[in-house]
């Protein structure tokens, strides 16, 4: 089977790239992982899972983005094509063994900030690869230090808008970076997908991908 592999036609000047394993499916409807994708020349078509995510009983940090990115995958694949692969990922941020993932309002943004303030946390993602004869699950973890917070500089963030709907109320692309005075690991983690490991992935499962 020879198919050539596209983004979203809605997503402009995305490099084509021939698969003979089928398309690559994006198991998530984030547009930043997607923007490390095409950014990445690693083409792909997007299918959300709609996975709740939500942590187990006794469920750890390191365990619960894992087992997300796979249920995630999972629930793709059971109505992908065989020949599909099917890209399955889940970011949290944690401090203190505590995970933080996407504000449910303002006060909880601020409440993130405060404990993120003039302190290291882990950001870990989760990724899983599903062909049809092999399921490949690994993470990403990378040390993030914030510089200390002021309460207006927390307020003026929130009322901005960026720490909603993102896992640990930032993103480091933006306002956060007059923040985020140290990174240990893969910047493209704390984005929202480790796309080192994830071209790492392909390669090693024998996808082809542009320029490599």
């Amino acid at each position: 089977m020879h198919l050539a592999l596209s983004c979203q036609s809605k997503i402009a000047n995305c490099a084509q790239v021939n698969y003979n394993s089928g398309m690559l499916v994006l198991a998530s409807s984030s547009p930043r992982r997607q923007q490390l994708l095409r950014n990445a020349s690693i083409a792909f078509t997007v299918r959300p899972a709609g996975v709740a995510e939500v942590p187990r009983p006794g469920e750890g940090p390191f365990d619960y983005p894992r087992r997300l990115a796979r249920d995630k995958a999972r629930a793709v694949r059971a109505h992908a094509a065989a020949a599909d692969l099917v890209l399955g990922a889940d970011t949290i941020v944690v401090v203190d063994q505590q995970i933080l993932e996407k504000p449910v309002d303002a006060a909880d943004a601020a409440r993130m900030l405060r404990l993120l303030s003039g302190r290291t946390h882990q950001v870990t993602t989760g990724v899983c690869l599903i062909g049809d004869s092999f399921e490949d699950v690994r993470a990403e973890t990378t040390a993030v230090t914030f510089a200390p917070l002021t309460e207006e500089e927390i307020a003026m963030y929130v009322a901005h808008g960026e720490p909603m709907d993102r896992a640990g109320a930032y993103a480091i692309q933006g306002i956060t970076s007059r923040w985020a005075c140290r990174l240990d690991g893969c910047y493209f983690n704390v984005v929202g997908l480790p796309v080192p490991l994830v071209y790492r992935m392909l390669r090693e499962h024998g996808v082809p991908v542009s320029g490599g």
